[in-house]
């Protein structure tokens, strides 16, 4: 099996290497700076968006990460981070999935650009509005102990990856059902694992 992983340790490829901890898969990584290296030809080949992360597997190209997460889930059964197929839990694990790809990921942008929609305006939103969002989030993450339930999944890897830098950066109010849902996911081994092998690459400070 071959497995390579393209990543900057400032981007959501903390995200995959994450999850390719979590499933205990033997991977190589290649660290791509941001500019020129992720716009070179063969770079481009595999992603044309010039962005990271890549997950090559076995000749196989994903891009975007919840995919990347989605296809790791199921190319390692055995790790139990998806609902099995036929599973009646395989409903909310998708939706979450896309809830992460779509609402999330544009209110962070559009709270990172500053871009504000006005009221009258939110029907054109995916997320509606930031408030909606958080609340919709808040009260899954207070029903149960993850988003299917009580087994932790890829979604709650990428929602809670999501949801981590969004309250770090200041895009996302910090209430208290994320303090204890992020916490809860992060006490896993792999994520301490994956943590310190891209905190090891950070820049050094002088």
């Amino acid at each position: 099996m071959s497995l390579i992983f393209y990543t900057n340790p400032m981007s959501r490829g903390r995200i995959v290497r994450r999850m390719l901890e979590e499933v205990g898969a033997q991977y190589e990584t290649r660290v791509l700076e941001y500019g020129p290296a992720m716009k070179t030809p063969e770079f481009l080949a595999l992603n044309p968006m010039g962005k990271i992360p890549v997950l090559c597997h076995d000749g196989v190209t994903i891009c975007e990460t919840p995919a990347i997460l989605a296809h790791l889930a199921d190319a390692f059964p055995q790790a139990q981070l998806a609902p099995p197929p036929g599973s009646p839990l395989r409903g909310a694990y998708y939706r979450w999935l896309f809830f992460g790809a779509g609402p999330i990921e544009a209110a962070m942008t559009n709270k990172s650009l500053g871009v504000e929609i006005p009221p009258e305006k939110t029907g054109f939103v995916g997320y509606g509005s930031l408030d909606l969002l958080l609340d919709v989030l808040e009260k899954a993450l207070s029903a149960t102990p993850y988003l299917t339930g009580d087994t932790f999944t890829a979604a709650d890897l990428y929602v809670g990856g999501l949801l981590g830098f969004a309250i770090q950066f200041g895009l996302f109010e910090s209430r208290p059902a994320f303090k204890d849902y992020t916490a809860r996911i992060n006490t896993r081994p792999a994520a301490a694992r994956a943590q310190a092998l891209d905190d090891a690459l950070m820049p050094k400070t002088a």
